[in-house]
């Protein structure tokens, strides 16, 4: 981790599975991220997984984290895994990817 700034600096990789897809997961992780004034990614991916990469200050990151287990109302979350990633310094704000 760098320091950047106030506090520590973590960037993750995040894979949620469970029903994750068409239950606005990605629409709820783009908010909850943008409010934690993180920076990174979220996509569904083919095997009906979701897809995270999300980077910014420790503690921010661990509530995104936190957040995953349970998700969005009507989402059943079966299974977050999750390991440390390398930053994207070419990442401002945080987005959907299709």
């Amino acid at each position: 981790m760098k320091d950047k700034g106030d506090g520590k600096f973590r960037a993750l990789r995040i894979r949620v599975a469970g029903r994750v897809q068409g239950v606005w997961f990605r629409a709820n992780t783009l908010k909850t991220a943008q409010d934690l004034r993180l920076d990174g990614w979220v996509r569904n991916m083919p095997d009906g997984a979701v897809e995270i990469h999300v980077q910014g200050d420790d503690n921010s990151v661990s509530r995104l984290l936190s957040w995953c287990y349970k998700g969005p109302s009507g989402a059943r979350v079966d299974k977050v895994d999750y390991s440390e990633a390398d930053e994207d310094a070419s990442l401002r704000g945080f987005f959907i990817r299709y």
